[in-house]
């Protein structure tokens, strides 16, 4: 499966002498998205201390974010279709630096979540235009590859910022942690504005061509796909902080180590999605589908024991991280001429199933079943997701199916 052709020609790459500084500033933003979505997952006992909530309901502020997210992807993206895509990035990224601010400055628990969707709305739409920026740049053959890059990101977020930002937090207050990303976000804006070519607008796109992505039963699906199958990992991952303190019976200061396994093979994972997704997307999807709902099921039992916990706990981050970009690709594909809407709703579906994650392995612990539920509750959506790739799968061996001779 290859990517459609834009609907306009593309401008020409950048030097190859600045094509690193537009990835690094394409990555800077990303690892600042991936600090402020992840590490509050890390932190969720400080927030729900600080402001006078339980952990159950403080997970509720990841699920906050994820709903600004998915109302953010499609508005901006129909919105910025015709607009030139290093302004919307740069103004995407001081939007999102209000948000984190706004969230270090919450006085309470309603304020927390306000700004938590503020600081969501321009998540999908900067990775969805990043991806496209990278796709454009990107040799042929190797728009998987490109769009793997540039969500690194992500992945480097959870090595470094992620555990970082957890021992920050703890130690120092997890305010402190979303300032952090502010600065991280105005900096971005300001190195996109200086490296990021400025490609000219595609005069051709327009709100009613990028709608019409919805009258697709394959780009339902995908998204369907992403919101059921990756809430799988979500469920687990929203609680690993109490998962390691109350059931594999470790201290408080293993959690960033946790977070850090998990990043370094989100990283791996990140880059072997991008190549796989080059050799099949389809393919590829299954694939990590198939994994993820093993190791999710695995790590029921095996996060009763540090050991056992820490060896099935890669497979969980490489198989998502790699689901991810095949995903991104294939919704590219799916939407045709819509790219900007297509490049941009893999994250609200992401979202949807990072709140969909989080709220039911908050019902399932609330209900007295423990924190190891959310994983068996994760292994089910990522079964989920499989069934409804099967169906993709069928509709796309009907679609490509010779039409019989006559």
């Amino acid at each position: 499966m290859t990517l459609p052709a834009p609907a306009t020609a593309a401008p020409a790459p950048p030097r190859a002498r600045n094509l690193a500084l537009v990835v690094l500033a394409l990555l800077l933003g990303g690892f600042g998205v991936g600090i402020t979505e992840f590490v509050t997952m890390g932190l969720l006992p400080q927030i729900a201390e600080g402001v006078g909530v339980d952990i159950p309901t403080a997970g509720h502020v990841i699920s906050a974010y994820a709903v600004g997210v998915v109302i953010g992807a499609p508005l901006i993206a129909l919105g910025a279709a015709r607009l030139p895509r290093r302004g919307v990035l740069v103004g995407l990224m001081l939007v999102f630096a209000v948000g984190n601010a706004l969230t270090a400055l919450a006085p309470g628990y309603g304020t927390l979540l306000a700004a938590r969707v503020l600081a969501g709305l321009p998540h999908g739409a900067y990775f969805g235009l990043a991806a496209l920026v990278a796709v454009a740049l990107a040799p042929p053959g190797r728009g998987g590859r490109a769009v793997g890059t540039v969500m690194l990101g992500l992945p480097i977020a959870m090595v470094a910022g992620v555990p970082l930002g957890t021992w920050a937090g703890q130690q120092l207050g997890w305010q402190l942690v979303y300032w952090a990303v502010a600065g991280i976000a105005v900096l971005t804006a300001v190195l996109v504005r200086l490296w990021v070519p400025a490609f000219a607008p595609e005069r051709t796109a327009t709100a009613r061509t990028e709608l019409r992505a919805f009258t697709s039963l394959q780009f339902w699906l995908t998204m369907l796909i992403g919101a059921v199958g990756f809430g799988g990992m979500f469920a687990m991952y929203s609680y690993i902080a109490p998962t390691v303190t109350e059931v594999t019976g470790l201290s408080q200061s293993w959690v960033p180590v946790f977070l850090l396994v998990h990043g370094a093979f989100s990283i791996v994972g990140t880059w072997l999605g991008g190549r796989l997704g080059d050799w099949s997307v389809l393919r590829t999807l299954l694939l990590m589908g198939l994994v993820s709902a093993g190791s999710l099921l695995a790590f029921w039992q095996a996060a009763r024991w540090p050991v056992p916990a820490l060896l099935v706990l890669p497979l969980i981050a490489l198989s998502g991280s790699a689901w991810v970009i095949a995903l991104q690709l294939r919704l590219m594909s799916v939407a045709g001429p819509a790219r900007t809407l297509g490049a941009a709703m893999n994250h609200s579906s992401l979202n949807i199933a990072n709140a969909l994650g989080a709220w039911v392995g908050g019902l399932v612990i609330a209900a007295g079943h423990g924190y190891r539920a959310p994983s068996l509750v994760g292994a089910a959506l990522s079964l989920g997701g499989l069934v409804l790739l099967g169906v993709s799968l069928l509709v796309h061996r009907r679609d490509t199916r010779p039409a019989p001779a006559r």
